[in-house]
């Protein structure tokens, strides 16, 4: 096999791996517009719209805050956010940090 084409496969591969990254970069809850949201797994119009309209209140502390002021959201569901890319404040979900779940 000559080896402009094992060169070329790498080139190829190596551009997935980064396109991949992209696709699988953090989405920042205190930062992100609607889109941005709505491309987290787990989160549609009805759900990025609560996130929006509780940051309209000011930028978000970390999870706990999230989780207090976004209505729908427990641990869990924040965790498979956090799983999907979502952060906030930069840190993904860590429930220890979080608190207590709401009832």
């Amino acid at each position: 096999m000559p080896a402009w084409t094992t060169a070329r496969k790498f080139g190829v591969a190596l551009l997935l791996a980064f396109v991949t990254g992209l696709c699988l970069a953090a989405v920042e809850a205190n930062e992100a517009d609607e889109a941005e949201l709505d491309s987290v797994k787990g989160l549609g119009p009805a759900t990025t719209a609560r996130i929006l309209k509780a940051r309209e209140q000011g930028p978000f502390k970390d999870w706990a805050d999230f989780l207090k002021r976004v209505k729908g959201f427990k641990a869990k569901g924040a965790e498979h956010l956090s799983q999907a890319g979502l952060t906030v404040n930069g840190q993904p979900f860590d429930a220890a940090k979080a608190g207590p779940s709401k009832p």
